[in-house]
């Protein structure tokens, strides 16, 4: 079957492209902008990339179009489609009827934390020989790839509560049908298709209804969005983790939480050392520790796998070294996710500088529903550097006046690496923080390294 993506360098679809193609299908596909990672991985595997959406790419027809939620009425792909009658679906509602039937789903939902907690969870599955099938929105170090069908039995998903595509409102989530369920956290977001937090707690009511009653939900202690979430009606057992009265908790032997025990109702269940840091990620590391143990694996099988884990491409990735000037690349862009990647690091470089280089790029964070709380998010932070986008609809430097004068905003991004360039010192650390490709900026300022 001839299959074209459109939108297909967003994590989500660049998966399902790759899991299309691994089925036997032709797949090509395009999108408004291609980037690396996701389309450098996409090449890789011989998938067609074009850019933009003319009309042309669909002649002649293919059998099957799959188009991303980024997709509108309005779109000349998505009349051309209309308009000629093309066959067409959603990318989850393709997942759940050519991949997901017959397997144990392990969801993995909430906020934050998603990816690096899904790609935790498949590598567990992975080390403990249960060849499970994936799709993650990232690319996970230890398999060079987003998505695979892996094996018959297992799949793990990140399973995201934005909505599936112009033509149906609901949550992605809702068609994964998972029998084990993570919920990391819920907060707001996703301004620009939900109200209010109200109608995200409805939307997670929706997948818990799902869950079957011989599956499990593992959720974060103390949340109050997801107590809220579960007192709407559970149907599942629930074990809880990361709270003083949980199940699953982490014990620190080290402050920034690259050694702790994993506590298991209060009974050793196995020490975790491995190169990763944050209480954060101590968290992650218990979700899948409790959604493993649904699949038969212990907690010291999840620490003898999590020793070999090699994390997620932007998040906290660290790029590169030179003149004892350390660059990371993240993917933080909710005041939550900046906030803990940014706890993290300072866990780890102690009084060394950070220097924040932040696109507020998200849909949500272009709204400004975030603005109020997004300078304090930047508070272990020495120097924050914010780009400032043309469409941005709220004011940027009044909400984060409160930084001072370590706040520089700046709408050019060469003028943000020369300016980068001459405030360095050995020591430093420098963080960019995107959802998107910031412009190459990364590569742009180690290459101004380089040739210092």
């Amino acid at each position: 079957m001839k299959i074209h993506i459109l939108g297909i360098c967003g994590t989500f679809m660049g998966g399902i492209a790759l899991l299309a193609r691994e089925l036997g299908h032709e797949v090509s596909g395009s999108d408004a902008n291609v980037y690396p990672p996701m389309s450098t991985q996409l090449m890789e595997q011989g998938i067609t990339l074009i850019e933009g959406y003319e009309p042309s790419q669909l002649e002649p027809a293919p059998d099957l179009v799959i188009i991303g939620n980024a997709m509108t009425r309005g779109n000349p792909c998505v009349e051309h489609i209309l308009n000629h009658g093309l066959r067409y679906t959603s990318g989850p509602q393709w997942l759940s009827e050519n991949v997901l039937q017959g397997r144990h789903v392990l969801a993995v939902s909430g906020t934050h934390g998603k990816t690096t907690t899904a790609a935790m969870l498949a590598w567990t599955l992975e080390a403990e020989g249960l060849n499970p099938g994936f799709l993650v929105g990232g690319i996970p170090e230890n398999f060079g790839v987003s998505a695979r069908l892996g094996g018959p039995d297992y799949f793990v998903i990140e399973a995201d509560e934005y909505d599936t595509a112009f033509f149906d409102k609901r949550s992605k989530f809702v068609h994964y049908r998972p029998r084990t369920l993570i919920i990391n956290n819920i907060e707001f977001d996703h301004a620009d298709i939900f109200a209010d937090i109200a109608a995200i707690r409805r939307e997670f009511h929706h997948l818990v209804r799902i869950v079957p009653d011989h599956g499990l939900i593992v959720a974060l202690e103390d949340d109050p969005e997801i107590d809220k979430v579960l007192d709407m009606g559970c149907w599942t057992p629930v074990e809880f983790f990361g709270g003083g009265n949980s199940r699953w908790q982490a014990k620190p032997l080290q402050d920034d939480y690259s050694e702790f025990e994993i506590m298991v109702d209060n009974q050793p269940g196995g020490i975790m050392r491995w190169d990763m840091i944050g209480q954060h990620n101590a968290n992650n590391v218990l979700a899948v520790t409790a959604a493993a143990g649904h699949v038969g694996i212990t907690a010291g099988e999840v620490c003898e796998a999590m020793a070999g884990f090699k994390s997620v491409k932007r998040r906290l990735q660290l790029l590169g070294v030179m003149n004892d000037i350390t660059l990371y690349d993240d993917f933080a862009h909710h005041p939550t996710a900046i906030r803990v990647t940014l706890n993290a690091l300072r866990s780890k470089v102690g009084k060394h500088r950070i220097i924040a280089i932040m696109e507020p790029r998200s849909n949500t964070m272009r709204m400004g529903v975030h603005g109020e709380s997004l300078a304090k998010s930047f508070s272990e932070a020495d120097h924050v550097i914010f780009y400032l986008p043309e469409n941005i609809s709220w004011d940027l430097k009044q909400q984060t006046i409160s930084l001072g004068s370590k706040r520089e905003i700046s709408s050019d991004i060469d003028n943000i690496v020369e300016n980068v360039v001459k405030m360095i010192k050995p020591g430093d650390n420098i963080v960019f923080m995107s959802n998107g490709g910031f412009g190459g900026i990364q590569q742009k300022l180690l290459k101004r390294l380089q040739e210092q």
